[in-house]
């Protein structure tokens, strides 16, 4: 399906401890996360908030695993703090991918986000106003420079309970960016739970995607959180999303439109749980053996 070499395969260590909700795997280590990563079949992960930040003792752990960095989650503030505050914090997160190989910089932006309040997720989504669009817009292309003077792109993160979610603001903030400053981060689970056919979006920006988060949804769960005006992050508790081959996407024509178009980057699951009610490496092995059969790879 996919051309030989064209995708690396990797998976983010949010199923295993929670960056935004510490107290998810606690007691789960590093070197428990990245282990049962290789032992599941990964070559890639994303940076969790356990991983060393020392890059020489970073690079051993996962050396020995044969495992790479593919990027790492960065919080711009564009459009509620000054720029430089954001810039500055930028280069320090740039130049740590910059030494651990990575070639991507997952941007989201978090400015009027909700993803930690404790309002209702699906009636209190944050709306940009012009101000908001176009610092943000001005923002990136700054960011993306940055990135692009250490051989880099960024590539956004469209999020639920963010100012860029749905589709219409994808297309909006895919219209307002240079094309060669700004790339997007296509990521199957949002878009789902946002109520987009990801496939839509896949189809229409693919030229602007360089990295692939593959996130399930339960629906059950998600129509749960709607009825019951729960958050995000209650959400998250009950299992709202999972990996691939666990859940309610379809993937099939996603992996398929993928291959066809000649998707080259790293494809990573990614599926914030509790890892105490899903384990994290049986988690990974049913996402590695559906991800095989379904996408050969």
């Amino acid at each position: 399906m996919f051309k030989d070499n064209a995708v690396k395969l990797g998976i983010c260590p949010i199923g295993w401890t929670n960056d935004d909700l510490p107290e998810l795997g606690k007691h789960n280590t590093f070197e428990q996360c990245i282990s049962e990563m290789a032992l599941a079949g990964f070559r890639g992960t994303e940076v969790g908030n356990k991983y060393p930040r020392d890059t020489s003792v970073l690079k051993k752990a996962l050396r020995l695993r044969e495992i790479e960095i593919a990027s790492a989650w960065f919080s711009s503030y564009l459009t509620t703090k000054p720029y430089k505050e954001t810039e500055k914090a930028f280069i320090d997160h740039r130049d740590f991918l910059y030494e651990m190989g990575a070639k991507v910089i997952v941007v989201s932006e978090q400015g009027h986000s909700i993803q930690k309040e404790n309002v209702p997720l699906f009636e209190d989504k944050p709306h940009f106003s012009k101000e908001d669009w176009n610092l943000l817009v001005d923002g990136l292309h700054r960011l993306g420079d940055l990135a692009h003077s250490k051989g880099m792109e960024i590539v956004f993160h469209h999020h639920m309970g963010t100012g860029v979610q749905t589709k219409k603001e994808i297309d909006k903030l895919m219209e307002m960016t240079d094309e060669d400053k700004v790339s997007l981060l296509f990521d199957t689970g949002h878009l789902s739970l946002s109520g987009e056919d990801p496939l839509d979006v896949l189809k229409l920006h693919f030229p602007r995607i360089k990295h692939v988060h593959l996130k399930d949804v339960r629906a059950h769960i998600a129509e749960q959180i709607r009825q019951e005006k729960l958050t995000f992050l209650e959400g998250v508790k009950k299992g709202i999303f999972t990996v691939p081959g666990d859940g309610d996407i379809d993937f099939c024509p996603i992996f398929e439109t993928l291959a066809h178009l000649d998707y080259r980057g790293w494809m990573l699951v990614e599926a914030e749980q509790d890892p105490s009610l899903a384990n994290p490496l049986e988690q990974a092995i049913i996402a590695r053996n559906y991800i095989r059969e379904k996408a050969r790879i």
